[in-house]
């Protein structure tokens, strides 16, 4: 029987060794590449063995295998390392940074535990599932869903606890479905808006380099039905598996209203990030309605002057100029070391690789390849092959480096079908988050398997049924924007 505790610790060795080696193996490959083309392969197979390995930080990864390309003679070290200045890299930051002082001053919590206290959410279990899974969709939509997941679970688990002390049959099982809903949802609204989660970001950095602009609501006005279908499929699936369960609702009042006490009083702190989340998030879609009321001149001086990016970073100082409690700014320089610097390497080092295989001819070469073995009239099966590969793809491997890897190479196949890759690609970089069947698919999932009240074969079983229908959903919406 194999040791799979022993792998994960050994997985750092083993991939130290594994990776040099399937490397020089795929150059060497009796392909028709050109040299660079090989070198090009042969470095992604590395890099996508470190991934998935987890030898390196992923951002690290990102950052050799530039490297590397340099070093190898591909590229030169000012072309390799100019993807660190994309503009997207500034919306990372910005976002990154207003997520903070969001959960820094406990804006999502006080939002969270108003909602949750509500008497309608706490009329039948069901709506208190609602409530939770409506509080992490929403706050997922704007930071991230790990830390949205985080500070749910305490006071999911809290309420699981109660029913288990109070002897109410089936406690067990509803709390099992509570905590499960909760990650998946904070995955599915992840991908609702451009700053819900990395993979999006770095998906659009994808589709502009091949000329593809999408603003910030024309993002949510494409991708929230898929997002709220598949929300709404999960409800309907959680309510069949928990409909004969029953609680004394005042138990439950009490338990969320304890909670809210504990709240402090509104402070300084909130108020600002609650003003400046409001602004950013207000010039974030003013591109898109003007664009939809028909003003395009306007809407190309808005995009030209006020990006997403430059919106987020000019929001984030914002935070460090305006002050809270005892005049201290609202966020100071100990927060530059909570954003997520890793994702920020990633993605820069991400779009360069990218980059790479499509400059290289790889890209065009496996794109080919594949269309020879695809009819021309089975578009949509495509599509939804693909789809679904990356779902099943991003159960085993960090969906951001998924995305990096795959979705280059997608373009490339799509290209060579003559299919407009701008909504096939779309779906891709959503189905990269509705990953549900293993805790190390996503953050979310991690964080309440680790809470110790889920077996594995209850989440396999579970997410392997959301996974078909998640691709489903996302390649039928999809086919339906491609053909209007």
């Amino acid at each position: 029987m194999i040791n799979f505790l022993s792998i994960e610790k050994e997985k750092h060795k083993i991939g130290i060794i594994l990776a040099p080696v399937l490397s020089f193996l795929s150059y060497m490959l009796p392909l028709d590449l050109s040299t660079n083309a090989k070198l090009t392969l042969s470095i992604m197979v590395f890099c996508g063995v470190f991934w998935f390995l987890e030898v390196l930080p992923l951002g690290i990864t990102a950052v050799l295998g530039v490297s590397l390309a340099v070093v190898f003679g591909i590229t030169s070290a000012k072309e390799a390392f100019v993807s660190l200045g994309h503009p997207v890299i500034l919306l990372f930051i910005g976002s990154f940074l207003i997520a903070r002082a969001m959960t820094k001053y406990g804006l999502d919590k006080r939002i969270a535990l108003n909602l949750l206290s509500k008497d309608f959410f706490l009329q039948s279990p069901f709506r208190i599932l609602l409530g939770f899974t409506l509080i992490s969709f929403f706050l997922s939509m704007w930071i991230s869903n790990t830390a949205t997941t985080a500070m749910l679970l305490p006071l999911a688990i809290g309420i699981i606890y109660l029913f288990q002390k109070e002897g109410i049959k089936d406690a067990k099982n509803f709390g099992i479905y509570l905590l499960l809903a909760l990650a998946y949802t904070a995955s599915i609204g992840g991908t609702a808006t451009l700053v819900g989660t990395p993979t999006n970001l770095v998906g659009i950095g994808f589709l502009k380099e091949v000329g593809y602009e999408i603003d910030f609501l024309k993002w949510s006005l494409i991708v929230f039905p898929v997002s709220i279908s598949m929300f709404l499929f999960l409800l309907i699936y959680i309510k069949f598996h928990t409909k004969k369960f029953n609680f004394d609702y005042t138990k439950i009042k009490q338990i969320v209203n304890l909670e809210k006490e504990k709240l402090p009083k509104i402070s300084k702190g909130e108020i600002n990030t609650l003003i400046v989340f409001s602004i950013t998030v207000f010039f974030w879609i003013l591109p898109g309605i003007i664009n939809i009321l028909g003003n395009k001149q306007l809407y190309k001086f808005l995009k030209a002057h006020l990006p997403e990016g430059i919106v987020a970073i000019l929001g984030a100082i914002l935070l460090f100029l305006l002050k809270s409690e005892r005049g201290k700014p609202t966020l100071d320089t100990s927060d530059l070391k909570n954003i997520d610097w890793d994702t920020v390497l990633l993605f820069g080092g991400g779009i360069a690789l990218g980059k790479l295989i499509v400059k290289s001819g790889l890209a065009s070469y496996i794109g080919n390849s594949v269309a020879s073995l695809v009819p021309s009239d089975m578009a949509f099966l495509f599509i939804f092959s693909i789809i679904l590969s990356m779902v099943f793809l991003t159960e085993i491997s960090s969906n951001t480096a998924t995305t990096i890897t795959f979705v280059p190479i997608i373009i490339g196949a799509l290209q060579s079908m003559n299919i407009d890759v701008f909504f096939p690609v779309i779906g891709v970089i959503v189905s990269a988050s509705f990953a549900f069947m293993l805790p190390i698919a996503t953050p979310p999932n991690a964080i309440i398997y680790s809470s110790r009240l889920i077996k594995i074969s209850k989440m396999v079983k579970l997410g392997l049924i959301l996974n078909i229908v998640g691709a489903f959903i996302v390649s039928l919406w999809i086919f339906i924007l491609m053909n209007n």
